[in-house]
């Protein structure tokens, strides 16, 4: 890969660790691991990152922008109800979950990782500030949508939003029941619909 752009070295170690991660776990996902399933050297490695801790941290960016982009709402979105745009929010996730099971068996695999390693919470933390801001913004832009307001303040709201996904992702992950997924999704956008009032 000698004429290969950094920046394209760049995103093939990214998938590359992906999926090692995925299929491995964090404690396999070694550089040479990472090198080999990309095709690359370790001196094309060392040329696009610094580190492999660098990588890891642009491969909890990347999967967290791809999220976003799964589940904040576009401008050619149709207002619904509250209830309706909750429910749309949460099913693009879903499609997202089914389309890229690896991708969120990864980033559990980073989370739990970075929970039992105190030097690198960072990577926890910054994973859910992130979430969070994905969160907020799309129930802001719901709220506004259907005129209305939230009755709790936003970011718990938010809070609550981030753990419902989580609960269905991980139950949708061992049991691959999508039916029993969207009826999840479907009360979940109940339940948070119910916060908020028309707005005064």
């Amino acid at each position: 890969m000698a004429h290969t752009p950094v920046h394209e070295r760049r995103r093939a170690l990214i998938e590359a660790a992906l999926r090692v991660v995925a299929a491995r776990g964090l404690s396999q996902a070694t550089t040479r691991a990472i090198v080999a399933e990309a095709g690359m050297s370790l001196a094309s490695f060392h040329y696009a990152f610094d580190s492999r801790d660098e990588l890891i941290d642009e491969l909890i960016l990347t999967m967290v922008e791809r999220e976003r982009l799964a589940v904040v709402p576009g401008t050619d979105m149709e207002a619904g109800t509250l209830r309706e745009l909750i429910e749309a929010g949460l099913a693009g996730y879903f499609a997202h979950l089914r389309e890229n099971p690896a991708h969120e068996q990864a980033m559990l695999e980073l989370t739990h990782h970075a929970l039992r390693t105190p030097e690198r919470m960072e990577y926890a933390r910054r994973q859910y500030t992130a979430y969070a801001e994905i969160a907020e913004i799309s129930l802001r832009w719901a709220a506004e949508a259907t005129r209305s307001q939230w009755m709790l303040p936003v970011s718990t709201v938010a809070r609550m939003l981030i753990a419902l996904s989580d609960g269905f992702t991980l139950s949708w992950l061992v049991d691959r029941d999508d039916e029993a997924a969207r009826a999840a999704i479907s009360a979940a956008a109940q339940a948070l619909a119910a916060l908020a009032a028309p707005a005064e």
